[in-house]
């Protein structure tokens, strides 16, 4: 159904949607439940650590635990926009801005308590429970919550409207349409009467987009900048060079078209996780590393370490680590043959070490050094092909992958596009998945690519 007027809009309100003034009040209520869900998953870690520790779940450690933990999370939480109405629709952002308050609030409680010599009253294990315990029921909450919500409101959380001025443009199945012949909605700076008629348009609209021919963006643009509404004017001929915001200098506008995809606080975060991980394995994956290096010097001669140029982060180029797997003499620095399932220069140590992953421990040794991340889109070598063209010329969009350090592994590999890449669409499949994880990044994310990759190390296009 087409709505072209106020009476038509409520009239769609009636029919199945909101009207704005209601989704307002939906997601506020929706936002409080999921903090009180919060809360609750807190006080439910706290009562688990009671409960293993004394056998008793309203014992004080966990009690004091929780009067102490509770509003600093809280006032966390809502600095850092746990609560906001974005986390509604996308509960991995959500997930992790919760998951980081909590870390937050523990260890500002721990210096507190230490400070003020007040440990005693805290037990070391109920702690220690309760806080694995609040993180699996803070992501089982916040799973829950978006269920319901989803099952509520079908992600129809905000009130988008089109204003289509002798434009004829399909607008997205969820957003309200109207045409400004059908309103007498022509925009008129001079004209009090048609200002009036576009405020009824926008009351409690969350966002109005304006589609109109580029001689009127500029009236209309004065229009929205009065309407106290997110205003956007709809440019299809910027679809070219695809702006992701504006700028400025020295008093001039310009077009943003590319930005680091995560800023300094979340790049630390990843890097701690990193760290955090990568050390202690190397520590307990030591005695492997010797055994395969072993095994592959006395398989047969050359270096135990293959060592090839990559593209990294910022399309900079790193030497990237791996067990030798092939022949020495035969070894592809430029990447341009990719193995096949029978390659004739596999070394017998090289098949069971490539059929394993076994080869790509080494690059936990670039993941220490900077080069590289645990997750991130995996580092290809110059030569490599898709089909008979080299990656980049594939697709033009090849080269924004590298906005992020390479990862060992990524999303494209728990999807399964691993192995040689006779065909473009092998590339295709890649890149989407890269692009996709740069666009969403999130620290549950890589966490859930990590345990992901679990399932696919033995991999039937590992060869």
């Amino acid at each position: 159904m087409k709505l072209d007027t106020p009476v038509a809009m409520s009239r769609q309100a009636r029919s199945g949607r909101s009207a704005p003034s209601e989704l307002q009040s939906l997601r506020l209520r929706l936002c409080l439940l999921v903090l009180i869900v919060d809360c609750l998953a807190i006080l439910a870690g706290c009562l688990v650590g009671n409960l293993l520790r004394f056998g008793d779940l309203w014992a004080d450690p966990g009690i004091n635990l929780f009067a102490a933990v509770l509003p600093v999370y809280v006032g966390i939480a809502i600095n850092s926009d746990a609560f906001g109405s974005d986390t509604l629709s996308d509960v991995n952002s959500g997930m992790s801005r919760a998951v980081l308050a909590y870390m937050f609030a523990i260890l500002a409680v721990l210096f507190i308590s230490f400070y003020m010599k007040a440990s005693t009253e805290l037990s070391r294990m109920a702690s220690g429970v309760a806080l694995l315990s609040t993180f699996i029921a803070l992501a089982g909450g916040r799973l829950a919550c978006s269920a319901y919500i989803k099952r509520k409101t079908g992600m129809h959380l905000f009130y988008d409207l089109m204003i289509r001025d002798g434009v004829e443009l399909a607008a997205p199945p969820n957003m309200i349409v109207v045409d400004t012949d059908t309103t007498n909605l022509h925009p008129d700076l001079h004209d009090p009467h048609m200002l009036d008629r576009l405020a009824a348009q926008l009351r409690g609209v969350d966002r109005v987009v304006i589609a109109c021919p580029p001689e009127r963006r500029l009236i209309w643009s004065l229009l929205l900048k009065g309407s106290s509404v997110n205003g956007y004017i709809l440019s299809t001929d910027l679809d070219t060079i695809s702006p992701i915001g504006i700028g400025s200098l020295s008093g001039h506008y310009t077009l943003a078209v590319a930005c680091a995809p995560l800023d300094l606080s979340r790049r630390f975060t990843k890097r701690v996780l990193d760290l955090v991980i990568t050390i202690p394995a190397l520590i307990f994956l030591s005695p492997l590393l010797l055994a395969v290096a072993l095994a592959v010097k006395l398989d047969s001669s050359g270096p135990v370490l293959f060592r090839q140029p990559r593209v990294g982060r910022g399309n900079r180029i790193f030497l990237m680590y791996k067990f030798r797997s092939m022949r020495n003499d035969l070894t592809d620095r430029a990447g341009a043959r990719s193995a096949s399932r029978d390659d004739d220069r596999i070394t017998k140590i090289g098949r069971l070490i490539r059929s394993t992953s076994i080869d790509e421990l080494p690059q936990l040794f670039n993941v220490l050094r900077g080069d590289m991340s645990l997750v991130g889109p995996r580092p290809h070598a110059l030569g490599s092909l898709a089909g008979n063209a080299l990656f980049w010329e594939v697709d033009e969009r090849y080269w924004h992958r590298h906005a992020l350090k390479p990862g060992l592994t990524g999303l494209a590999q728990i999807r399964g596009f691993r192995g040689a890449t006779p065909d473009r669409e092998d590339l295709a499949n890649r890149l989407n998945a890269d692009l996709e994880y740069l666009a969403g990044w999130t620290l549950w994310r890589d966490m859930s690519i990590l345990f992901g990759t679990l399932r696919v190390i033995v991999h039937p296009n590992a060869y």
